[in-house]
């Protein structure tokens, strides 16, 4: 009997995100030839901050769609990725569409594939806020996918059963951990080894916020509560990489650029990120990915979010939602700050999120998935 063809993957990345969770999945499969063909269908949904975390795992697309554009709103990015992805698997046929999370580029890419009718396999799935506004637009973008997906591969029992409560059968999901932090341990132990990974001077809190529901009064409240910080704390200091979008850094510049305690960088490429992580004392963050990697590396992390679908890290003890209210803000981080016990206790609970093994368990499954050439 011969041994099948490769299994022939396209997965489809737009975004920094997207890169680092989809990263290890793809040098996994790429290390064994004999059972997978690999290639990567780029949108450039976030050109810059995506092309260098794509040179981190030294991964070259196989197609690069370059759909950004100055100002670019969500039609914009959700028709140009669906056109060139469309036009993309017009010339090609692989087994499966690999989409990740909840970008517009994920949507988008599960969407192509359903009208080419090629099965997808959703990485991250199955997390939920139940409020299609809240994160706006990703909510939506997760739950369209999980009802394109034909396999789902959430990080936790929490997120399977979200799936199962939809209606989605247990057939079609396998709970893997999750694929970040995979990278995540595999980034921080190429710092250690190079001794990148050098402990701050006194405490720090890095700081990071970009999204939609934080742009305006939200991000000007936020910017406040760290001012409060900083006059309370008199050896305290803040980094902040600030998003590339200028509603960010309309708000951000005027407020905290000229404080003699504050850092204003760059968006950072994810090894300078992982690094800057593993020096802070504290993180505040809206994104959901630091939710997940931080407790690996035993950082207290407060939301910056009114809801979260990362609900594991609140009930762990890892992570905490505070809003943008700033009294909320400066209150929990001012406890963490100042009471050591109460730092020991968020700074030492295991990561709920998966052991560093999550894309070997993805691509086992899908190597045990019946082919087929086309939905049924």
């Amino acid at each position: 009997m011969t041994n099948p063809r490769p299994l022939h993957l396209a997965v489809v990345i737009g975004t920094r995100p997207e890169a680092v969770k989809l990263a290890p999945l793809v040098l996994a499969a790429q290390a064994q030839p004999e059972h997978f063909k690999v290639d990567v269908v780029s949108t450039g949904q976030h050109r810059e901050m995506l092309a260098s975390m794509l040179a981190w795992f030294g991964l070259r697309p196989s197609v690069s769609l370059d759909i950004m554009k100055p100002n670019q709103n969500l039609a914009h990015i959700t028709m140009a990725s669906l056109g060139g992805i469309s036009d993309w698997l017009d010339h090609n046929r692989p087994d499966w569409v690999i989409v990740q999370g909840d970008t517009t580029t994920t949507f988008a890419g599960a969407l192509a594939a359903f009208y080419h009718r090629i099965p997808v396999a959703h990485v991250e799935a199955g997390l939920r806020t139940h409020n299609k506004l809240s994160p706006y637009p990703e909510e939506l973008n997760r739950v369209m996918t999980g009802h394109i997906a034909t396999l789902h591969f959430p990080p936790t029992s929490g997120a399977r059963d979200n799936l199962l409560r939809e209606g989605l059968s247990a057939d079609s999901i396998e709970v893997t951990g999750n694929t970040g932090i995979d990278a995540l341990l595999w980034t921080h132990n190429k710092l250690e080894q190079t001794s990148h990974t050098d402990q701050a001077h006194g405490p720090e809190i890095l700081l990071t916020t970009h999204r939609r529901e934080n742009h305006g009064d939200p991000m000007r409240d936020i910017c406040q509560a760290v001012l409060t910080l900083l006059d309370t704390h008199p050896d305290l200091r803040v980094h902040f990489p600030v998003h590339l979008s200028p509603k960010v850094r309309e708000v951000v510049m005027p407020l905290l650029g000229e404080h003699p305690r504050v850092r204003l960088s760059e968006p950072l490429d994810y090894p300078d990120f992982v690094a800057a992580m593993a020096r802070s004392t504290l993180i505040l963050t809206d994104s959901g990915g630091v939710q997940e990697e931080a407790p690996s590396l035993g950082k207290p992390v407060l939301v910056l979010r009114d809801s979260t679908e990362r609900p594991e890290a609140m009930q762990a003890g890892t992570a905490l939602l505070v809003g943008a209210d700033p009294a909320r803000i400066v209150r929990e981080a001012d406890t963490l700050l100042s009471d050591p016990a109460a730092y020991a206790r968020m700074a030492g609970t295991q990561n709920p999120y998966g052991d560093g093994h999550a894309a070997g368990r993805i691509l086992k499954r899908l190597l045990a998935h019946p082919r087929t050439t086309t939905l049924p």
